[in-house]
């Protein structure tokens, strides 16, 4: 039975398989995104981040070192899969900003944002990791000019994210297979 795993209900085996299952969903869906034919969003560079999905509910059901292996995992079994370094870097600089971002926000502000909100606050921070790894490669603070159209970028694929994670962590209460805190459960219901 997989369940919220903060209060050690979960024993050691049950956590590794449970995190390589998210690791797996993670990246399915990454390179799911990676075979979409043609770009989705008209803005170069720009993803719908179908893989965060995995991270925002997790941070929802494991404590933050699983969450952190989630995102590694996934960024470097990404970049093994074609993402190259540069590639790796970028998502490894937005992924663990955004995901820390979302935990706090999750686990300490969840009374005044709502998971959709959360989601869209956390591409923003994925973007922002990106955009400062990409002004150190190049050596100019100038793409940061790319900025604004990230930003509604971000909030156009945070909210698709983060609805989407709403309802299948909906669906999953449902099934009684995981619980969340009843702190975070006004979240989600």
């Amino acid at each position: 039975m997989i369940m919220h795993i903060t209060g050690g209900k979960m024993n050691t085996a049950r956590k590794t398989v449970l995190l390589g299952i998210l690791i797996a969903l993670a990246l399915a869906l990454h390179v799911a995104e990676r075979a979409l034919p043609l770009p989705v969003l008209p803005v170069p560079g720009v993803k719908l981040g179908l893989a965060n999905i995995v991270t925002l509910m997790a941070i929802f059901i494991l404590p933050l070192p699983a969450i952190t292996l989630l995102v590694l995992g996934r960024t470097v079994l990404a970049a093994a899969f074609g993402g190259g370094l540069s590639g790796f870097l970028f998502s490894l600089a937005g992924g663990l900003l955004s995901m820390l971002v979302m935990y706090v926000l999750v686990h300490h502000a969840s009374p005044w944002f709502s998971l959709p909100a959360i989601s869209v606050i956390g591409a923003l921070f994925h973007n922002l990791g990106q955009l400062l790894v990409a002004a150190v490669i190049v050596r100019t603070l100038g793409i940061l000019l790319y900025l604004p159209l990230l930003l509604v970028s971000a909030g156009i694929t945070g909210l698709a994210v983060g609805f989407t994670t709403l309802i299948l962590l909906r669906a999953l209460l449902r099934t009684k297979l995981v619980t969340v805190p009843d702190s975070l459960r006004s979240m989600i219901i």
